[in-house]
């Protein structure tokens, strides 16, 4: 594993496509730039477009929370939005193999192709009542913001550059990806990347709330289910045999203890949750099976490394001493299977893209803070690919719960930076 984060590191320093996207806006003033393209012609247009919308943006973010996306059960939504984008005009709409939803609207030169990113799954099973509830002027419902609200954005954008008829000189990828959250370990975009039909040059992400934030770098995590194994049998006739349940609830008192100590003196944020646990037949049973499921995230590549260590030597050492101290009956097994990998990784802040992103910010009067998240844009860094992860406006809280909530207060405003930004990279060609 240290090797791995070892080669990560390499790849994010060599990576080839930060190289193309370092050259500075002319005379190297990116606010300027911003600024005088905000009052172009056909920017303002689009502008207008949005505001025009607005009423008809929110209500099919309604239609769209409703139409339940949990995790690998994206397709109806995905379904709809393709649609939405069909509808939308000026672009060549498909859907990969994978289920992401993609519409490519070509630039004047096509020499490279910039992506606006929004994530078409939820983290909530199907049965969850995604029905949305208004409460004067906020919407209440799971995924409600994260990530219905940025679907909603990406495909007002697109609308507004038709209206308008703005024309770049770099292609724009449209993306709708599947698999961000949880357990889908962000198979959409590293299928787009890795396998996919595409070749892209910049991403930029709406997957967090309000406006303000440009997350250049990306939190790394890893995450394991862990199952442990033995014959099972009656709580009474059987007991004394090896019980995987409390060999687990041990083996989680040791990571926690061995993490804890750990995290408390990192050198930067770095986080443990058993998120999941499982097995079991009843009561009166001795289970054969017990499971949990494992996340660890940091900021840094090494301290990522370290807890992967604490976590392997502490449940492996914490089951041998359970096993030892049984009364009867075979030892009990594990087996531990890695479920998930973001890698942590970092788009420079002299790239072009983090330059524009910020400066659109600033051409709204809005203070640009940089910062750090996790989601689609982790595997873009990876794999050398400028990318940022911008926000989808409004008020919102509550993510990942069923509390979830957004509001319309000047959500139009996240859609215009949005355009604008992802204007400025892909440049104005009319």
């Amino acid at each position: 594993m240290r090797l791995l984060f070892l080669s990560i590191s390499i790849l994010l320093l060599a990576g080839s496509g930060f190289s193309q996207t370092t050259s500075s806006a002319k005379g190297g003033n990116y606010t300027q730039e911003a600024k005088k393209l905000k009052d172009h012609p056909a920017i303002q247009s689009a502008f207008e477009e949005i505001e025009r919308l607005n009423s008809q943006t929110i209500e099919e973010l309604v239609l769209l929370n409703e139409i339940p996306a949990p995790p690998f059960g994206e397709s109806k939504r995905g379904e709809k939005y393709r649609e939405l984008l069909l509808n939308a005009g000026g672009v060549t709409v498909w859907k990969d193999s994978i289920g992401n939803i993609l519409a490519l609207r070509k630039g004047t030169e096509g020499k490279r192709t910039i992506a606006l990113d929004g994530h078409l799954d939820t983290v909530f099973p199907e049965e969850t009542d995604v029905r949305v509830k208004r409460r004067g002027d906020t919407l209440f419902a799971p995924g409600i913001g994260d990530n219905t609200r940025g679907l909603m954005v990406v495909l007002t954008v697109l609308r507004a550059m038709e209206k308008a008829n703005i024309q770049t000189k770099d292609n724009i990828l449209f993306v709708a990806s599947v698999g961000e959250e949880g357990n889908g370990d962000l198979r959409g975009v590293k299928y787009l990347v890795d396998r996919g039909e595409v070749d892209l040059n910049g991403w930029i992400s709406i997957d967090v709330s309000g406006v303000g934030l440009v997350a250049n770098r990306g939190t790394g995590s890893l995450r394991y289910k862990v199952t442990v194994s033995g014959p099972g049998g009656h709580s009474w006739g059987d007991f004394g045999l090896a019980n995987p349940h409390h060999a687990l609830g041990q083996m989680i008192h040791a990571f926690s203890d061995a993490a804890s100590r750990f995290t408390s003196s990192a050198t930067s944020k770095t986080t443990f949750n058993v998120g999941k646990i499982g097995g079991g037949t009843s009561v009166n049973s001795i289970p054969f099976e017990s499971w949990m499921e494992v996340d660890m995230r940091s900021e840094e590549d090494q301290n990522l490394s370290s807890m992967d260590s604490i976590f392997k030597n502490s449940i492996k050492q914490a089951l041998k001493e359970y096993n030892d101290n049984r009364k009867t009956g075979p030892a009990l097994t594990l087996h531990l299977d890695q479920i998930g990998f973001r890698p942590s990784g970092m788009t420079p802040e002299e790239s072009s893209l983090v330059q524009r992103s910020k400066a659109t910010l600033e051409a709204f009067g809005v203070s640009p803070r940089l910062g750090i998240m996790s989601g689609n844009a982790n595997w873009l860094m990876y794999r050398g690919i400028p990318a940022v992860t911008i926000g989808w406006g409004g008020q919102s809280d509550k993510a990942h719960s069923l509390d979830e909530w957004w509001m319309d207060d000047k959500g139009t405003l996240a859609i215009k930076i949005a355009l604008l930004t992802l204007v400025a990279e892909s440049e104005l060609a009319n």
